[in-house]
């Protein structure tokens, strides 16, 4: 039998952009239904009650400890001729989009069926978000073998993630209160599923997995939960997952309240500061990652995102000053969307030298087990301390009494500020850094060259380091 020649992987420019669009139609939903939006419709809009609307969230955080760890084994185990993702993107694309119109839908503007309908569409919409986010999420180490093909597709994956952080000041502008009609909003909703069901279906057309991992044997539940929390750098991971989830939730969610109430007119600065934090951020860590480490830009990220709450949180009245908080919040979204996935991969990257095994799904997983309470969470409690300082959600934008003015700002950012502050101790305990950690990559990149190299050659292509 002829050997065919061996060439080097590659993946195609429209693969990776497809995969990418995917991804930042998807997030585009999540900013809606994670950052706020859809809170501030139903209780300032709709009329719902908001310790309904903060029960709501904490009853769906429930189901959330459950399902998100049971997909990750799921789909580690999955197998079928398309691979073990795309599945889940493709056909769970028009359920997420069901499950996202019935959010807009006016059935009745009693409280009962307000609360069981934001109920019952969340856990339509985020059972799918789980399955598709997630696939998506680790379809890079699924699409391509080697690290030099799978660094091609991060580069557009995070170019297209600025969109999705900058959609929920937009949506801040336009969206509806309390008095207002609501239809042409609900309109614009339902066209947006629509648009983001095509856009994912259309986008596994251009994509294929490899199929390497659905090779290995994966352990059982409980076993691979247990060896993912033996994992202390994934601990310490999870404390800063979970910190940047509640701080873009509640930034996201209290953005609207601060343009009702105290930045009223005059909110272009505040675009300006953040659109500039972000690009200049990204800048800042695909230039510094390879001169500071991860470890020293995780830090200055915690340090600089941390410093940005408390700024607005003392400054955030005056807009021109405001602007400057909201270039460090710039800075931060665009550390929360590089780091956190390069800081996931070494974690997985020193499960793999321990364990033998690629777990992303398992340890996609845990982490959602982490950072989706942290969506509820951050919800109920922007709720319950603007209640607290007497917000009344009745009243038409820019009517709230001066004196509400400080409890929105402290819910806020304090919250976020003091989160990222405790992120930032814990991850000086961060222990894959330094020359230790450099030797142990060495092995683990040998491991991956002799996985890669069996792989690529086995199926047609020549590795290459």
């Amino acid at each position: 039998m002829t050997q065919q020649a061996l060439t080097e992987e590659h993946v195609p420019l429209y693969s990776r952009i497809s995969i990418s669009a995917a991804d930042a139609a998807i997030a585009i939903l999540q900013t809606v239904v994670g950052g706020g939006a859809l809170t501030y419709y139903y209780t300032r809009v709709a009329g719902l009650d908001e310790g309904k609307a903060g029960l709501v969230w904490l009853i769906f955080g429930i189901w959330n400890a459950i399902n998100d760890p049971l997909f990750g084994f799921i789909s580690d185990r999955t197998k079928s001729n398309l691979g073990r993702r795309i599945p889940y993107i493709r056909y769970g694309a028009p359920i997420i989009a069901l499950g996202f119109i019935l959010f807009w839908i006016n059935f009745s503007n009693t409280q009962a069926v307000l609360f069981w309908q934001m109920l019952i569409s969340l856990f339509i919409y985020d059972t799918l978000y789980t399955a598709i986010a997630t696939s998506i999420y680790i379809m890079p180490f699924e699409m391509a073998v080697s690290n030099k093909a799978r660094s091609t597709i991060f580069i557009w994956k995070i170019i297209f993630m600025i969109p999705p952080n900058v959609f929920p000041f937009v949506l801040a502008s336009i969206q509806p209160g309390p008095g207002e009609d609501p239809t042409n909003y609900r309109w614009f909703m339902i066209g947006l599923a629509a648009v983001v069901c095509l856009i994912v279906i259309a986008s596994t057309f251009f994509y294929k997995e490899k199929h390497f991992q659905q090779e290995e044997v994966q352990p059982p539940f409980f076993t691979a939960i247990k060896e993912s929390f033996k994992n202390v750098p994934f601990l310490i991971f999870l404390v800063s997952s979970f910190t940047i989830i509640y701080a873009q939730t509640n930034l996201l969610q209290g953005v609207a309240y601060y343009f009702d109430e105290i930045i009223k007119a005059n909110q272009l600065p505040i675009y300006i500061g953040l659109a500039v934090g972000i690009v200049l951020g990204i800048f800042l860590w695909v230039r510094q990652r390879d001169r500071w480490g991860v470890k020293r830009c995780l830090l200055t990220w915690l340090a600089l995102f941390s410093i940005g709450c408390f700024w607005l949180l003392i400054f955030g009245k005056i807009a021109l000053l405001g602007m400057i908080g909201f270039f460090f919040i710039g800075i931060g979204f665009s550390g929360g969307m590089y780091l956190i996935p390069i800081m996931n991969g070494d974690v997985v990257d020193y499960d793999e030298e321990r364990t033998g095994l690629r777990r992303e799904g398992m340890y996609a997983g845990i982490n959602s087990l982490v950072t989706k309470p942290a969506i509820s969470i951050a919800q109920s409690a922007f709720l319950a301390i603007i209640a607290s300082a007497g917000y009344m959600q009745n009243l038409p934008k820019g009517q709230q009494p001066a004196s509400v003015h400080n409890g929105i700002l402290a819910a806020w950012v304090l919250i976020p500020g003091l989160l990222l502050a405790i992120s930032f101790l814990a991850t000086l305990a961060y222990p894959l850094s330094g020359a230790k950690w450099d030797e142990t990559k060495k092995k683990i990149a040998a491991l991956h060259e002799e996985k890669e190299k069996r792989f690529l050659e086995e199926h047609g292509y020549r590795f290459v380091k």
